[in-house]
């Protein structure tokens, strides 16, 4: 099988295509044949040996996909051979087969592409377990979505909007604001389009309250403005640093605004909570059966073409996700 390798870490353009074995699974063991496989943040770190997760080399990155099962190892009981699934793999989707623990799997919803698979668990699995278990989010309340038209930020959109919030969806661009809109934002803040203070103009689009929940994928100097902006007794989500500084939090903001700084690590929850994770797939594949939520895929790129796959990525020019079609 083919397989997409790092070998040592830097940019995209040190990764090679080489044809390797794929091993027979054994226990708990799924083997997949991996049809596509989502982008996300974590891929462009990992290969630079940025993320918090290390993998001996060489390795192929690649945290989401979705496949057909084609061989089970002895003590798999939920699935066969033949099925369709999705699956969180922490890095080696980008292969045309892989081996994947049964736990990491899910199956595919009825009626859902491959590429809205792939484009599916990470990207609202994170967002839903912010909004949901983290900020213990309520109808009615105030969001602020950062990065509103990048893939997490957008199922951020969805969901806060489906979960009964006025959404307040922010990012650099208007034709990025127009994506949020299409995905039901409420209101529209174009942050590098505004001769106020950010905090300001958040204070003045919540009639002076503050925003109560806070989505920050994008980290850098918008986190501490942001914060500035917070409504008493309200929750500010930090999930990731899309912007690559990560900020310094004067403390003191938390103390005069009663508000909580709350991270947000999906990947860890799945693993130390799975039941909660489940019941929360199941409830995210339930919102996409009735129409409220469904995959943005603006992209999809062949195999070969991985390198202009995680540029529109970093790049930070992709709406919604980026996905990786890795065989027929």
């Amino acid at each position: 099988m083919r397989a997409i390798l790092c070998k040592e870490y830097g940019p995209a353009e040190k990764l090679v295509i080489e044809d390797i074995q794929c091993p027979e699974p054994t226990g708990n063991q799924v083997k997949v044949k991996v049809k596509a496989a989502g982008l996300n943040f974590p891929d462009t770190l990992i290969i630079e040996g940025k993320y918090q997760i290390k993998p001996e080399m060489p390795f192929s990155p690649g945290g989401e996909m979705a496949g057909e099962v084609i061989a089970v190892g002895d003590k798999v009981t939920r699935f066969k051979v033949g099925d369709r699934v999705i699956g969180m793999t922490g890095y080696g989707a980008f292969a045309e087969e892989m081996l994947v623990e049964e736990n990491r799997l899910l199956p595919l919803a009825e009626g859902m592409s491959d590429e809205e698979g792939a484009a599916f668990t990470m990207v609202y699995g994170t967002s839903y377990h912010a909004l949901k278990q983290r900020a213990n989010i309520q109808p009615g309340e105030s969001l602020l979505v950062l990065g509103a038209s990048g893939g997490v930020g957008l199922a951020a959109v969805e969901l806060g909007k489906a979960m009964g919030a006025h959404v307040i969806a922010a990012a650099s661009t208007d034709a990025k604001l127009q994506v949020a809109k299409e995905a039901g934002a409420d209101e529209l803040l174009n942050y590098s389009n505004t001769d106020k203070p950010l905090k300001d103009v958040i204070k003045e689009m919540t009639g002076g309250k503050g925003v109560d929940v806070i989505y920050d994928p994008v980290g850098g100097d918008f986190t501490e403005q942001a914060l500035r902006a917070m409504a008493w007794n309200g929750r500010h989500l930090v999930i990731g640093f899309a912007a690559g500084e990560i900020p310094k939090i004067p403390a003191n903001l938390t103390l005069l605004k009663s508000c909580s700084v709350v991270g947000v690590f999906w990947g860890a929850f799945t693993q130390k909570e799975p039941q909660n994770h489940v019941q929360n797939m199941k409830e995210l594949f339930q919102m996409h059966s009735e129409g409220k939520i469904k995959p943005k895929v603006s992209e999809v790129f062949a195999f070969e073409d991985y390198v202009k796959a995680l540029a529109a990525l970093s790049g930070r020019t992709a709406t919604g996700k980026v996905v990786l079609k890795v065989s027929d």
